[in-house]
C-alpha cells in the first residue's frame, strides 16, 4: 500500500510543477490532478477492500465456539 501513496506524493509534485509551468487554469494542470485524485480515489478503495469479512468470517467472530469456526492445527 506504501507503493501506491508514493506515487501519489510523486504524482502531486508533477501536478504542482505542472500548474506552475503551465498556469493554474491550464489543461495541463487539470490533467495532471485528476491524476492525482484517481490514485487516491484507488488507495481509498484498496483500503475499504481490506476491512471487508467474509460473511463466514463476521459469524465466526459472533459465534466463536461454532463447529464451523473451529481452527485445527496440523
Amino acid at each position: 500500500m506504501s507503493d501506491i501513496h508514493t506515487q501519489i506524493e510523486q504524482e502531486r509534485e508533477q501536478a504542482r510543477a505542472a500548474c506552475e509551468v503551465n498556469g493554474a487554469n491550464s489543461q495541463e494542470c487539470a490533467a495532471a490532478w485528476d491524476v492525482v485524485e484517481e490514485l487516491q480515489a484507488e488507495a481509498s478503495h484498496q483500503r475499504s477492500k481490506g476491512d471487508q469479512k467474509s460473511s463466514l468470517q463476521q459469524y465466526c467472530d459472533e459465534n466463536p465456539e461454532a463447529d464451523e469456526c473451529r481452527i485445527y492445527d496440523n
